[in-house]
């Protein structure tokens, strides 16, 4: 991008800038489609490129991290779409997308089928398939919109034979044999039109409304309207007509982008009749029902995602060359944009509304990676000055009396555990697996054991069952593809809030099911689960010690597994062979799996290899540090860890540089209190005085902190009788989950929630009954 077409886009506002991308970036393209399959990662997928002078369809597919702002060719298996332009795509759950329709050139279209692109066992092992659907469909079209809307794959419009349309059709993925259903149009709907845009809007008045913009309909007149659709709780889907307040009305367009941001549609580029124009990005308020006009994209039938809250787009034509793609993806930021507040005129009297006697159903704001718009965001992560306290807890209680909270300043919680209701111990007994439970396809290993191992309510407080309920041969597979996962991604993970934090379980289980069963669990929104909206970030320590190690290590492979990309698991001092051999999981292989512990492949074997491959440490944000033991005397920035090459073999004999970082990320603690500075040896986990394991003072932490640019370390690593303690002035949280540790300690657990708004809230629960095993 020229300094003369950079200044055409900063005429009217922020400032648009170049994402530099590294990795095997795609050539310019027009006709795509750009999907936000998750928090890190959207797919670029057909349009049209250029080759040797010559436009031609494409079925390339690119996946684009949004965090390291790299390429990657994706080379996925399975029935690849033929290559189109002008189709439209739609993530469905978490790391699938859906495509459907297109144009294949010569005035030809694209099979009416519907493709799924499954990306849940990484990259690597990424697939298409056509979904197999009964009965009538929407047919071939191009230029429609599609969206989901969970449980609902919806189509609207678009050029179908030889005009535009105005039909809609929706898909219910929860609900076999699958059958494509045509909704019945109102009267006064939205009129025909094709490359229109059509975005989900997850919150405030128009939350769980699919709302469309533009578009060019059947005289080839360029529409400004907007249309939104709902379904109410009847089972009726109705459109209604957006209203338009305000003095500004939005400018006529097809071939654009929307996104929304929060409540704002963002709507950028396009063409009008005469191409050379060049249009403005507006943004809609749907909660006001005004309109602002902020910068200028001089480009058409590009791509748009959205990041933070930032606009990305990708491709396209310039508006004054219709006839060269451009590849250099771009971005704006729009954290400063906010609506002046103006009295919000009634809408006309003209524009349908829902009927009184139809009580409309708003659903719940569904997950995504934006942030809503607000001016000046002080990213600076803050302490909220209050925990939430699980009272006591028994299956048996009244669901009223289960979850009984209260919430007290973090400054007063001192040894709090002590004061909690004591619980009568109740036993329960695992669910037996049925032989016709068990699965053979690699897809469905994971959620074999989330179906049995995901259940807070019904395993709280159980008694340890001798016999394991798993396979030694299912459980080995569930490791070996949780390893594949691991070693595709970094040693150092980058997470986005918002993100819960756990640290040591050791085995409890019960422990991490009582926290999953009070304040929601990593399974979709249906199954009382927040995976959704929330990241789950473990801070290592999940074998030894306590009596429920297999239960808690399958449990995590396999929700790492299915939700790859938002279960993080960091590498504790126990995920080592040499500690776990005597501290249990070694044990509880033998005991309960008959596993032959010397034998390569046996279970003990394979966990303990896929251990070697965990990362080390998460950034959040690029604020905050986590990690399980502390950063030592050697470990002096985030890029020490980047270097270290895996699989690592923890040697406790020290005797290399590497060898070193690795213990001190492993096993290192703060000093005792905040008057202790430098390093300082470590008697208790070094008793022989080799000087490999030590302590580590504020001013470490306070120097290290500097020299990275973060805030805060987050580590587990210690027993801490609140389950949580902070050190150098409020600079390092130390976090332990698992209570009443090894039955002796009396401690209570805490997790935390970083928040979208930098807020960061201490959960607090108090020891359970359990078998001591």
């Amino acid at each position: 991008i020229n300094a003369e077409y950079m200044g055409l886009y900063m005429k009217l506002g922020p400032e648009w800038s170049k994402i530099e991308c590294t990795g095997e970036c795609p050539s310019a393209s027009f006709g795509h489609t750009a999907t936000s399959i998750s928090k890190t990662k959207v797919v670029l997928f057909g349009g049209a490129v250029e080759i040797e002078g010559k436009l031609t369809m494409t079925d390339a597919a690119y996946v684009f991290n949004v965090y390291k702002n790299e390429w990657c060719l994706l080379k996925a298996s399975g029935a690849v779409p033929c290559p189109r332009a002008a189709h439209a795509a739609s993530s469905v759950e978490h790391l699938k997308m859906v495509i459907y329709g297109g144009a294949i050139g010569g005035g030809g279209f694209a099979p009416e089928e519907l493709y799924l692109l499954n990306m849940n066992k990484g990259e690597a092992s990424a697939s298409w398939v056509i979904i197999k659907i009964e009965g009538p469909n929407p047919g071939k079209r191009y230029g429609h919109s599609m969206n989901y809307f969970k449980p609902y794959i919806i189509i609207f419009g678009g050029y179908c034979s030889s005009a535009p349309v105005n039909d809609t059709w929706i898909l219910h993925i929860e609900q076999t044999p699958f059958k494509w259903q045509q909704v019945a149009q109102n009267i006064d709907g939205p009129a025909p039109r094709v490359y229109h845009t059509a975005s989900l809007c997850s919150s405030g008045k128009a939350g769980g409304m699919i709302v469309i913009f533009g578009g060019r309909g059947k005289d080839s007149g360029t529409l400004s309207d907007s249309w939104g659709l709902r379904k109410h709780r009847n089972g009726n889907w109705e459109w209604v007509k957006a209203p338009y307040s305000g003095t500004l009305v939005p400018t006529a367009r097809f071939q654009h982008s929307s996104c929304f941001i929060g409540t704002i549609n963002v709507i950028a580029g396009g063409r009008t009749s005469e191409i050379s124009e060049k249009l403005p990005v507006e943004l809609y308020d749907t909660n006001g029902g005004t309109w602002k006009r902020i910068s200028i994209l001089p480009r058409f039938r590009h791509s748009a995602w959205i990041y933070e809250s930032s606009l990305c787009i990708f491709g396209g034509f310039e508006n004054s060359a219709p006839t060269q793609p451009i590849a250099q993806p771009i971005m704006l930021d729009l954290s400063d944009i906010s609506f002046e507040k103006e009295p919000v005129k009634p809408p006309p009297t003209e524009i349908p509304r829902p009927p009184a006697s139809v009580p409309v159903s708003v659903p719940a704001p569904v997950s995504s990676p934006t942030h809503a718009p607000s001016p000046k965001i002080d990213r600076t992560f803050k302490m909220s000055p209050r925990a939430m306290i699980a009272m006591s807890y028994c299956p048996e209680m009244p669901a009223s009396l289960q979850r009984m909270v209260k919430c007290l300043p973090v400054n007063s919680l001192q040894e709090e555990s002590k004061k909690l209701l004591p619980t009568n111990k109740v036993i329960f007994g695992p669910p037996p697996i049925q032989e016709a439970d068990r699965v053979s396809t690699r897809d469905s290993i994971a959620q074999m054991f989330i179906n049995h191992l995901l259940r807070p309510k019904e395993w709280s407080l159980m008694q340890v069952e001798r016999q394991f309920m798993f396979k030694n041969e299912d459980i080995i597979r569930l490791a070996k593809e949780c390893m594949g996962i691991v070693q595709s991604q970094p040693i150092v993970l980058r997470v986005k809030p918002p993100v819960k934090i756990f640290g040591d379980i050791h085995g409890q289980y019960q422990d991490i099911m009582r926290f999953f069963d009070l304040w929601r669990s990593p399974a979709e929104t249906s199954q009382n689960g927040d995976i959704d909206s929330y990241d789950y970030l473990f801070l290592g320590d999940y074998v030894d010690r306590g009596a429920h190690s297999m239960e808690t290590i399958c449990l995590l492979m396999a929700l790492k597994i299915k939700y790859p990309s938002q279960i993080h698991l960091l590498r504790g001092n126990h995920e080592d062979s040499s500690i776990n051999t005597g501290f249990g999981f070694a044990d509880e292989c033998e005991e309960r799996l008959d596993d032959d512990l010397e034998n390569p492949s046996s279970v003990f074997q394979t966990i303990n290899a896929l251990f070697e491959w965990l990362p080390l440490a998460a950034v959040i944000d690029n604020r905050i540090l986590c990690l399980h033991g502390g950063i030592g005397k050697n470990l002096h920035t985030v890029s020490d860890i980047e270097r270290l090459q895996r699989p690592l073999e923890v040697v406790h004999e020290v005797q290399t540089a590497q060898q070193q970082l690795l213990i001190d990320i492993l096993w290192s603690d703060p000093t005792d209190n905040d008057q202790e500075t430098g390093i300082q040896s470590n008697c208790v986990r070094d008793p022989n005085s080799t000087g490999s394991i030590v302590k580590f003072g504020p001013d470490r932490v306070e120097e290290f902190l500097k020299r990275n640019s973060l805030m805060m370390i987050i580590r587990g690593h210690e027993c801490v009788m609140d389950g949580f303690e902070r050190f150098a002035k409020g600079q390092l949280i130390t976090l332990f989950s698992a209570t009443d540790y090894c039955g002796k300690h009396k401690n209570a657990g805490a997790a935390l929630f970083v928040q979208k708004n930098f807020e960061i809230c201490l959960l607090y629960t108090s020891p359970s009954p359990r078998d001591r095993g």
